[in-house]
């Protein structure tokens, strides 16, 4: 595994793995490389659903949503512990797919914490 540095405190050893900063897994404009993977620029772009989760426009059941998230954590999984290396198209589709499907989660865990908010003041 790939490490930028490691952190090592009482006995415990954490690695930091880079993929930002690879210029394969990281797209370029105008010549320059983007700061982000492109799984990470995919998650990021997926973000900005956040409104339409937030303002009631579209809402996906948690099951749906789950079912988004999970196919970005299986690409990384396997890339970071077998021989499978991932395609930029692939990272940046899951990882938007992901973004998008996080947004539906955070709203639905909002929605239901403000339910209970409103059960406990009535």
């Amino acid at each position: 595994m790939k490490t930028l540095k490691s952190l090592s405190k009482k006995g415990v050893t954490l690695n930091f793995s880079y993929c930002h900063r690879l210029p394969e897994r990281s797209f370029f404009f105008k010549g320059r490389q983007l700061p982000l993977c492109s799984r990470c620029t995919g998650i990021n772009l997926g973000y900005f659903f956040m409104p339409i989760f937030a303002l009631g426009f579209l809402k996906i059941s948690l099951f749906w949503t789950i079912i988004m998230i999970l196919p970005t954590y299986i690409d990384g999984t396997l890339q970071a512990f077998t021989n499978y290396e991932s395609n930029n198209k692939l990272r940046f589709i899951t990882g938007l797919i992901s973004g998008i499907g996080t947004m539906s989660l955070i709203t639905i865990i909002g929605v239901f914490i403000g339910r209970q908010i409103l059960i406990l003041i009535n």
